[in-house]
């Protein structure tokens, strides 16, 4: 008889947004009258930009005729789009990142909860905590020991390197769900305890994007001595719209190595490259196509009008969150806004009293970590009218 994985038993019994999914879903059916307004998952609504929208019906035609179409492309992604990646993503900010250190994906989180299997299910792995729930699931799957630093209105919901070992660590920043950002001198502690204890930081820049001040890293290789312990795994999901049509893309520099069990050097680069070849047939050429649109100078400035529209949102919850008197992060650099439910309610109450009574979608704190609960997330990628919207029966119901 074939057995389980019995690691998955150790998992909450649904993923977050399955579950406010179906909580949202039910109260829809039995009060199909309502309005209700999402603030809640991460999702996109702008459509694409133009300049990614002609690329990918150009990308479409190709496809369509024998003398251009494209049929298995390269494992780790095609040459054009890891150029442009290297150019303006990297150099551009003084970073040198060769096109062969660039893995082309079907997004940041397909790269998150599979990068783990190059590393020893014996690592014990980090976490940051409130955490995307990826990193610490992806690892409870493989049986991975997961340890917590926790972030608190203290530390600013700051993760600070711990006084003890670990093997590989998850960083998000812009943080996903609390808005904080790391400076350079936060990263740079990060990187010399990674490389102090020769483990692996896995650095989520998902949201680099939504920085809008000039004193903050946009990766973490602006950091001396990140190379040689650490990954960046990057998205086109918010940057660009991307939810739908599915890229992003890894950085492992050649640099980086661990050790196997004979306490030899491995590289990492060629270790997920074969992970990569064996699991992965690389991300659509229609999909590369569409990222490459994001590059070209009609793009960047589409694309950065997509950016500027969801943080005027961000400006407004914000703004409502302050009126109402509620502590909060995120939303000046981050497209998240991080909150302190009002009169210590638990998450999961506050997002029920917020669906019933104002129609409004949120995300419990609780369901990123221990270390969330009490606290809500709320995204700025709605519509900018039902934002406003959502705000006002927000503070019609607190005020």
């Amino acid at each position: 008889m074939a057995k389980i994985n019995t690691n998955f038993l150790n998992l909450g019994e649904s993923y977050l947004f399955v579950e406010i999914a179906r909580r949202v879903r039910a109260y829809k059916e039995a009060n199909p009258d309502r309005d209700v307004i999402s603030l809640g998952i991460g999702d996109v609504t702008l459509p694409l930009a133009d300049a990614v929208v002609k690329e990918m019906e150009k990308a479409s035609a190709e496809m369509g005729k024998a003398e251009t179409f494209k049929g298995y492309g390269p494992e780790k992604g095609y040459e054009f789009l890891a150029s442009a990646i290297a150019k303006q993503d990297f150099e551009a900010r003084g970073v040198e990142i060769s096109t062969d250190e660039i893995f082309i994906s079907d997004g940041a989180k397909s790269d998150c909860g599979n990068i783990g299997d190059i590393f020893s299910t014996d690592s014990i792995t980090l976490v940051s905590e409130p955490a995307y729930p990826v990193y610490v699931d992806a690892s409870i799957m493989t049986g991975r020991q997961v340890k917590f630093v926790k972030c608190t209105p203290e530390n600013g919901f700051l993760p600070v390197p711990p006084d003890f070992k670990s093997d590989l660590i998850f960083l998000c920043s812009p943080n996903n769900p609390t808005g904080a950002v790391m400076d350079k001198a936060l990263l740079k502690k990060w990187v010399d305890y990674a490389l102090s204890c020769g483990a692996v930081i896995v650095f989520d820049a998902a949201y680099e994007s939504f920085i809008s001040d000039d004193t903050l890293p946009h990766t973490i290789y602006e950091v001396e001595g990140a190379k040689k312990c650490a990954i960046e795994i990057r998205s086109f999901s918010k940057t660009a719209g991307f939810t739908g049509v599915r890229c992003g893309y890894t950085v492992v520099p050649k640099e980086l190595t661990a050790k196997d069990d004979n306490g030899n050097e491995v590289s990492l680069n060629k270790l997920w490259n074969r992970r990569q070849s064996t699991k992965f047939n690389g991300a659509s050429y229609i999909s590369e196509r569409a990222a490459y649109a994001v590059y070209t100078e009609e793009g960047r400035a589409q694309c950065k009008e997509l950016v500027k529209y969801y943080m005027n949102n961000a400006k407004v919850i914000k703004k409502a969150v302050s009126e109402l008197g509620w502590e909060s992060t995120g939303g000046d650099n981050s497209p998240y806004i991080w909150l302190k439910c009002p009169n210590g309610m638990r998450s999961w109450d506050f997002f029920d009293k917020l669906l019933t009574e104002a129609n409004v979608v949120g995300t419990p704190g609780s369901g990123f970590g221990e270390a969330g609960e009490g606290w809500f997330r709320l995204t700025s990628f709605g519509n900018a009218d039902k934002t406003v919207e959502a705000v006002e029966r927000i503070k019609k119901i607190f005020g």
